[in-house]
């Protein structure tokens, strides 16, 4: 099975995040900065421990309360399921190539957990176009996976404690930096950002917080 890999280069993500809209916009506040900042430096790809001590004192230097620092480390905790998005389709095609027999056709328990968690649902279905495939193929390999896919990704959605704008911008930051370019969920979330009024001043703002992320170089 052949596979090219291309290059998602951070240019690339700057020349996207540019053409996103034409608007200016408001610029970040000091919370945002730091609750942004908090979420990049914590994120699986840097882990910073003094970086993120910085942000959080920052951010509550800013206003910021404990909840809003825990949603936002909520939210970067999900970047562990890009594994999921980048591997489960792939393996159901490995799966097929090497004689496993794997039934597309959804049973009665897949369909009704389908319909539940994904239905016709806007944002699952601008979902399903960046990563065609996946949410089926999750489903397919493991019904426990795709439950839990849901309800873990939903907590920081459900709790409402930082507002759903820089909640996107935070994912879309964490998508840009130079040890992930995660470019189908930074898509996704650049869109819904700029759907939720982020401008051209919050973009590139982002972009810079995202560019000077932490290197990782392991966990003490």
């Amino acid at each position: 099975m052949a596979w090219e890999r291309r290059m998602v280069t951070l240019d690339k993500l700057q020349e996207l995040a540019a053409a996103a809209t034409t608007e200016i916009g408001e610029g970040l506040s000091e919370s945002d900065v730091a609750l942004i900042s908090l979420g990049v430096s914590a994120s699986v790809t840097s882990l910073d421990r003094a970086a993120i001590e910085g942000a959080v004192a920052r951010a509550f230097d800013a206003g910021a309360t404990p909840a809003q620092v825990q949603e936002i480390l909520s939210l970067v905790s999900g970047l562990g399921v890009h594994t999921l998005m980048a591997a489960s389709a792939p393996v159901v095609a490995c799966a097929r190539a090497a004689g496993f027999e794997i039934d597309e056709t959804l049973s009665d328990e897949q369909a009704q957990l389908w319909e539940k968690y994904v239905g016709d649902d806007p944002f699952w279905v601008g979902f399903e176009q960046e990563l065609p495939g996946f949410l089926k193929s999750m489903l397919l390999l493991s019904t426990d996976q795709f439950k839990a896919f849901f309800n873990y990704c939903a907590v920081p959605w459900k709790s409402g404690q930082v507002r759903a704008k820089i909640k996107e911008l935070t994912a879309m930051a964490c998508d840009a930096t130079p040890a992930h370019r995660f470019l189908p969920g930074f898509r996704l979330h650049l869109a819904n950002a700029v759907a939720l009024g982020a401008g051209r001043r919050a973009l590139d703002e982002v972009m810079a917080i995202a560019s000077r992320a932490p290197v990782h170089n392991g966990t003490d």
